[in-house]
């Protein structure tokens, strides 16, 4: 399967791993020369290219000689360092990335729906560390931790300017180990402990609200997702939904295949989900197969800046073939297809080799979509789950901190009344 982004742009952590040294770096990204191959020392590049390279070895002489803390002089952590930093200077923040061995072993597991660590989604943007969303029923839950939430710390060290995979890395560990945060909170400073446990991830859960509304939140597009979907789907309309609020806010995406058969459950057969574009600009469209489950309910898709990837295609493909309206806030804008090129021991690269487009053919990458109709959240505000938003009245439903929940409940049931009337 191929793989649209995941922690996941925060999901993924870097840890350390054997290095092959600086030949990785002057390789390049030529199409499948990583697939399955074996390395050699000689410098594939122009000469001019090689040359410079030695700017490279030089500036490794020099550190390893000369560096006050020889202790410090760790092969495989500067080689890690200088591959990382190599595929982060493409500017494709947060999704081509490189995953050592162990990395790249969690990042499997994390598209299986389960780990071992904290259970949160987490970013680093412009430096700082924070929290996009603690996963449901989580160890981060249980402790406390919110949306927005600012790392400032991990057990004592500063961790501001790190990398995503470098916090994953600090973060993420055994069951039964404990980590200790330090989060800064609007104005208050808390040190928080997390003991960390295995965290499986429920890709889909649901209720029905009042007024036979069913509220589904997709949490990421996982390898059981689609499955899930087309269960709660079926639950719904045999407990007489009427019409669907799909909760997409913090999915931050996974899986081209099952994100194409979760659209096909929304979209008429043979229906443009995203268009692929390759470096030459040629496209290659997407479309929905079969016979879907939810193609004529009245539907509202929740998104926010936590939204991306798959989350971001499935939202933009509903809004541009009319299926949905789409409330909340502009998504991430990750565009990018990302092909995987294995390395020595395991490790790998997840590389955007080309961009999705909408189906209007519209970028989204570093742009992401615009809500039809704009509805923030105030600062740490949790957003309600499908469980505790089947506890509440209508009333207190249009009425709770969930402002963008309460707006998508307004206008579903406009919507369901419009249907009728027609």
């Amino acid at each position: 399967m191929r793989h649209l982004g995941n922690i996941l742009r925060v999901q993924v952590p870097i840890w350390l791993v054997t290095p092959f040294l600086g030949v990785v770096l002057v390789l390049g990204f030529g199409g499948g020369y990583f697939i399955n191959s074996q390395f050699t020392t000689a410098c594939p590049q122009s000469s001019e290219v090689c040359t410079g390279f030695a700017n490279f070895w030089r500036a490794w002489d020099v550190a390893s000689a000369h560096f006050v803390d020889p202790e410090a002089i760790d092969p495989q952590t500067m080689t890690d360092g200088a591959i990382a930093g190599m595929i982060n200077s493409l500017g494709d923040q947060g999704h081509t990335r490189y995953l050592p061995a162990e990395a790249a072993a969690a990042e499997r597991e994390s598209l299986a729906g389960r780990f071992e660590g904290i259970g949160a989604f987490i970013d680093v943007r412009d430096g700082q560390p924070l929290i996009i969303a603690p996963i449901r029923n989580s160890p981060a839950e249980a402790a406390g931790l919110l949306a927005d939430d600012l790392i400032m710390e991990v057990d004592g060290e500063d961790v501001r300017g790190v990398t995503v995979e470098e916090l994953q890395s600090k973060v993420r560990g055994p069951k039964g180990t404990s980590v200790f945060l330090t989060i800064q909170r609007g104005e208050e400073t808390l040190e928080v402990e997390v003991q960390r446990d295995e965290v499986q991830i429920p890709s889909v859960t649901w209720a029905m609200l009042p007024e036979d509304v069913a509220l589904i939140e997709l949490t990421q597009f996982s390898e059981p997702s689609s499955e899930d979907i087309e269960e709660a789907l079926t639950g719904a309309q045999a407990a007489g939904a009427t019409a669907l609020i799909l909760d997409l806010r913090n999915n931050p995406g996974g899986l081209v295949d099952e994100l194409i058969s979760i659209a096909s459950e929304f979209l008429p057969e043979n229906t443009t989900v995203l268009l692929e574009q390759n470096r030459d600009g040629e496209q290659n469209p997407y479309r929905t197969s079969g016979d879907g489950l939810a193609t004529d309910l009245p539907m509202v898709v929740l998104v926010n800046g936590g939204s991306a990837s798959s989350a971001e295609i499935l939202a933009g493909a509903l809004k541009e073939q009319d299926r949905a309206t789409v409330i909340g806030t502009p998504t991430f804008g990750t565009a990018t297809v990302l092909r995987r090129f294995e390395l020595n021991d395991g490790a790998q690269i997840l590389l955007g080799t080309t961009e999705w487009l909408t189906p209007n053919g519209k970028q989204v990458r570093g742009v992401g979509i615009e809500p039809d109709e704009i509805v923030t959240l105030p600062p740490q505000t949790i957003a309600l789950s499908p469980e505790e938003a089947a506890e509440l009245s209508a009333l207190a439903l249009q009425e709770s901190e969930d402002a963008q929940l309460a707006r998508a409940f307004e206008v579903v049931r406009e919507e369901v009344a419009q249907q009728n009337n027609e």
